[in-house]
């Protein structure tokens, strides 16, 4: 493998500002010794000007190929059809380590690159010179550490996960000294044992919870305490399902800004007495969209009709949660399960995986179901009916490349006052019906 020195002009495209806005670098420019580039070579960046020095290190992951730039306000000017090279960067320094570090060393007295750093990209480094960048590397320790590579759905070993990124490789919660992450995994497999029943909520969080198999839980705990605080203290929150062997990465969270915790009581481990755990409330950030290969639902996960939601920490309860609502809900979210299991249909509960739905069913093995449930009441049943439909909306486009068939139920407790509900659900392709309409949803 060789190693090579990419540059950087700020005159040209604005490199600083375009990692500031959130964007990855996954390409270069080059244009000579394209021939030898090659996946797997060693790159570093290096910034040129008064200011700039070696800003970043990465690998080439495959041939270059030559295609249109795509100009933006990054550009200072117009980039045209160019030569790329396809990339990842491993580490971003916090800043440039300068040419004045390095023309002292007597690795870089002859073929030094820094004296070309005007000619076109790449330029050749020879392997001491590799070895002093490398040095620089360790010298200056990044804060950001290496860069965020796994997109939503990639699997992974969960020892090349913190291998990379640090952290423990036991236990759900892991706060990462290599990178600026907490690694939170979610697995029913091996959490239930613990008392650690994570799951889409009907306020359309992720409920998770916190760490401690034994007594109450609490902040005392660095990894719930890294939850809880891992926006003031700038750390991405990655939620990853099973907690063994390979994992999957579901996508980055965040825990709700208005309730971002309650608290709730579960069994010890080993089925021991009932004791208090917290119950993250986190948010999706961004896309956590995943690929056609995942798998939809698991078993069917009875709703605790006797349980009341916990009263929030921070923010005045929900009406549409608390209460009757809760309870009628439930109940008839239950009743429609048992219903369907009882016809013979392979019933079940969302994954984190999965969009928050209330459950779903299969008819055939290709044919996917999945079913939002809304008590009603005079005073909320136009609110209720508006937003069954627009979360259906949601599951059914984030689901419709996972199935070959998706349809959508909105259950309600009774027929609405209005009768025009049936016909819009209809014009969207929504199923609504109730109690005594089960064969509209369930028949084969």
């Amino acid at each position: 493998m060789s190693a090579w020195l990419l540059t950087c002009n700020p005159d040209v495209f604005d490199l600083d500002r375009f990692r500031r806005d959130g964007h990855r670098l996954r390409s270069w420019s080059v244009a000579r010794y394209r021939a030898e580039l090659a996946e797997g070579d060693g790159f570093v960046m290096w910034m040129t000007g008064p200011r700039g020095g070696l800003v970043g290190r990465g690998r080439i992951t495959g041939a270059p190929s030559q295609q249109p730039s795509a100009p933006d306000e990054y550009w200072q000017e117009e980039p045209g059809v160019r030569w790329y090279v396809p990339l990842v960067v491993d580490q971003w320094l916090d800043r440039p380590v300068p040419r004045q570090h390095f023309v002292r060393d007597e690795r870089f007295a002859e073929k030094t690159p820094l004296g070309t750093l005007f000619a076109g990209n790449p330029h050749k480094v020879t392997d001491a010179q590799w070895e002093a960048f490398e040095e620089a590397f360790h010298g200056q320790q990044s804060s950001e550490g290496p860069e965020w590579l796994l997109e939503p759905g990639a699997t992974v070993k969960r020892k090349e996960l913190h291998d990379r990124y640090g952290g423990s490789r036991q236990g759900g919660i892991s706060r990462c000294a290599k990178s600026r992450n907490v690694l939170v995994f979610t697995d029913p497999r091996t959490g239930h044992q613990h008392g650690y029943y994570d799951t889409w909520a009907e306020d359309g969080t992720f409920h998770y919870t916190g760490e401690g198999q034994v007594g109450p839980q609490g902040f005392d705990s660095p990894g719930n305490a890294a939850i809880r605080d891992h926006v003031k203290l700038g750390l991405a929150l990655r939620v990853f399902e099973g907690s063994r062997g390979v994992v999957r990465y579901v996508g980055e969270f965040a825990v709700d800004p208005t309730t971002p915790y309650s608290y709730d009581e579960a069994p010890e481990t080993g089925g021991g007495p009932l004791r208090k755990v917290i119950r993250f409330h986190l948010s999706e950030v961004g896309t956590t969209t995943q690929p056609p290969t995942v798998p939809v639902g698991c078993g069917y996960r009875v709703a605790d009709e006797s349980v009341t939601p916990a009263a929030p920490q921070f923010t005045p309860p929900d009406p549409d949660l608390t209460g009757r609502n809760l309870t009628a809900h439930r109940k008839l979210q239950n009743a429609l399960a048992e219903a369907a299991q009882a016809r013979g249909l392979d019933v079940f509960s969302p994954r984190v995986t999965d969009p928050d739905f209330d459950l779903g069913w299969r008819l055939t093995a290709e044919d996917l179901t999945v079913c939002e449930v809304k008590s009603l009441t005079p005073g909320n049943e136009t609110r209720q009916l508006r937003s069954g439909v627009g979360q259906l909306l949601d599951y059914h486009d984030r689901l419709r490349e996972r199935a070959a068939t998706v349809r959508a139920v909105l259950w309600v407790e009774y027929a609405p006052s209005d009768p025009r509900w049936v016909g819009l659900c209809d014009r969207v392709g929504i199923t609504l019906a109730w109690p005594g309409r089960e064969d509209d949803v369930l028949g084969r």
